[in-house]
Formats: structure tokens, C-alpha cells, sequence
């Protein structure tokens, strides 16, 4: 019966990001881009015209009180995450929002506060966790196939052109390596390994006060290990290897995207390809328009429980590397 209802979208922010996903969106069943704000209007209707929107606001306030939308993405920088949600949340708008979820523990817990109280769907765009090829890897931990997991070691990292007002270098917009991609291998352990007992940190602050790179190891109480690393100063394989008690899991460049993956067993080894023919936010928006149609407020996968823990996850790093943000 609810298999035919359109899921109507708006989108707060018109970076790079919400590109991708606005282009994945069209692949999705049932979905529409019904608006879509930036802070220039001209940059809205540049966004709306190029993928399909009818409407396009110059703040976004206005796009909150939208009664025509469904659900909200909010693309803004890091920063900007925790107003941009209570403001939607405030309005009974459902909301997915992008990783960080927002700058710390005590901004995440308002937020899944808010949301169970206001009885709406709120839910972190961990877009990893919903791809073929890490849920696939998923299976293999949790089937016990291969045995248990003994290490991991994940990495990310890029180069980017110095800039102390881009998103990357400015810590008033949250940047770093940390909050920026080193929420993925982070995320990773969190998925594969659960809560560590023991964290440790190391990073290199630049003369902006970020972490220009960050490495993070992590003790569970089983034993297992793993090894993590972040940096916007040099390009890195950004792979992820897990080593099981019976063979050998690497998870191809890049990871966190569609990606393939190859098994070493047994003295054989087998690559799988998965053949994501998108940039792979499809799956994120299909996951959320099947909870809004299942009348539920928190994703059955990516849980409040998962956003806290992620979120506790990287503000104990940051006292670990000394980095404080206003």
C-alpha cells in the first residue's frame, strides 16, 4: 500500500556532497527533490535546475517550514550540523544528517533527544554503513565464517591545497582530518569490533590549531586490535585489512565508497567486485524512505545508540590530541 507513496526531499547546503547525493537520488524509487536551500539563491537555483528541484530558498529556515517536504538532508559544513538539525526537528521534519553528526556528545544527545520527543526520524548519513561491499564484509564478521577478528587497519588520507579559510584548515568550521575523514576508519572499528576498552591518540596540529593528520589506536577486551589514521597532508592507500583467525579480508581503495574487496583463505585468494554503477547514496536514501514508510523514528541500522557511540568514540580522541573546538 505505502509502496507507491513519493518520498519528497529538501536539502539544506549545496557543496560538493550534496551533488553526489542529489544525483544518486534520481536512481532511487519513489524519490523526489522537492527544494533545496544554499545561502546564495543564485546558487540554489543553479542546484535546483541541475537536479530537478521545483523549489529553491535563499535560507534555510524558510525550507524547514516547507510543508510540501517529507524528509530534510542537511549538507552544511560539520559546524553547522547540530542547528541546521534542531531547527528541521523543531519543525517535525524528518532528517538525515551528514557525518559528524555534530561537533560532540552533549549536541548529539539534544539532537536524539529532540527527536524522540518530537516523535520524528532522525538518522546520521553514514552513507558506508548501507553499501553492498561493507555489508557484505559485515556478514563475514558477524557469520563468523572466517573466524574472529583479530586486527584491523584502516586508513585515510588526501592531499588538499593549503587554504586557513576552507572548510579543511578553518577549525571555526570544524576542520581536520579527524572530524573530516577520520570518522570513517573510526567508524569501521566501531562496526567490526564494537566499543574499545583502550584508546590512544597521536597527531600533528598545524598552525591553524587542527590535526593535520591523526593516529588512533584502539584495545577490545577480547584481545582484537586496530590500527587507524587520518590526514589532509598526504595521499594514503585508504584501504582496510582485517585479519581474522582464519584468513584475510582487504577492503580496496577506497573503502568508505563503492568499492571490491578480496578474501585470502586457505592459501587462496578471490576478489568480488560489486559493481555500484552510482556514488553509492542511493542506498542511505533508499534505507531512510523504507523507515519514513515504516512509520519509524530511528534507522533499524545506523541507531542512536551507534551516532553516541561514534560521537563519544571521537571526543575522547580529541582530548587525546588536544584539540578543542569553541
Amino acid at each position: 500500500m505505502h509502496s507507491e507513496k513519493i518520498i519528497k526531499w529538501g536539502i539544506i547546503g549545496c557543496g560538493k556532497i550534496a551533488h553526489k547525493f542529489a544525483n544518486d537520488l534520481k536512481s532511487v524509487p519513489n524519490a523526489k527533490l522537492h527544494a533545496v536551500a544554499s545561502r546564495s539563491l543564485k546558487k540554489a537555483q543553479e542546484f535546483g535546475k541541475e537536479h530537478q528541484a521545483s523549489t529553491y530558498y535563499d535560507n534555510y529556515e524558510s525550507l524547514s517550514l516547507d510543508l510540501d517536504i517529507d524528509v530534510i538532508y542537511i549538507a552544511t559544513p560539520h559546524v553547522f550540523h547540530y542547528e541546521n538539525t534542531i531547527m528541521c526537528l523543531n519543525q517535525k521534519k524528518a532528517v538525515l544528517c551528514e557525518k559528524p553528526f555534530a561537533m560532540n556528545t552533549t549536541q548529539v544527545e539534544e539532537m536524539v533527544t529532540l527527536a524522540k520527543k518530537n516523535k520524528v526520524f532522525l538518522m546520521e548519513a553514514l552513507w558506508t554503513y548501507f553499501l553492498p561491499h561493507y555489508t557484505y564484509v559485515l556478514n563475514i564478521v558477524t557469520s563468523n565464517e572466517l573466524g574472529k577478528v583479530k586486527t584491523l587497519k584502516a586508513d585515510f588520507g588526501y592531499t588538499i591545497t593549503f587554504d586557513p579559510n576552507g572548510r579543511v584548515f578553518n577549525k571555526k568550521l570544524g576542520g581536520g582530518s579527524l572530524m573530516d575523514i577520520g570518522i570513517y576508519p573510526l567508524f569501521a572499528a566501531l562496526s567490526i569490533l564494537g566499543y574499545p576498552e583502550e584508546v590512544n591518540a597521536q597527531a600533528t596540529i598545524g598552525k591553524t590549531g587542527i590535526d593535520e593528520d591523526c593516529s588512533i589506536q584502539l584495545r577490545y577486551k577480547n584481545g582484537a586490535t586496530a590500527s587507524l589514521f587520518s590526514t589532509v597532508i598526504q595521499k594514503t592507500n585508504t584501504t582496510a585489512t582485517l585479519e581474522f583467525e582464519n584468513g584475510l579480508v582487504t577492503i580496496h581503495s577506497h573503502f568508505h565508497e563503492p568499492s571490491s574487496i578480496t578474501i585470502q583463505k586457505e592459501g587462496k585468494s578471490e576478489r568480488i567486485e560489486f559493481n555500484v554503477t552510482t556514488n553509492g547514496y542511493n542506498y542511505e536514501a533508499s534505507h531512510v524512505q523504507e523507515m519514513l514508510l515504516q512509520n519509524r523514528t530511528e534507522s533499524t541500522l545506523m541507531s542512536f545508540e551507534k551516532s553516541l557511540q561514534l560521537i563519544n568514540l571521537l571526543d575522547t580522541v580529541r582530548e587525546k590530541i588536544g584539540l578543542h573546538y569553541d
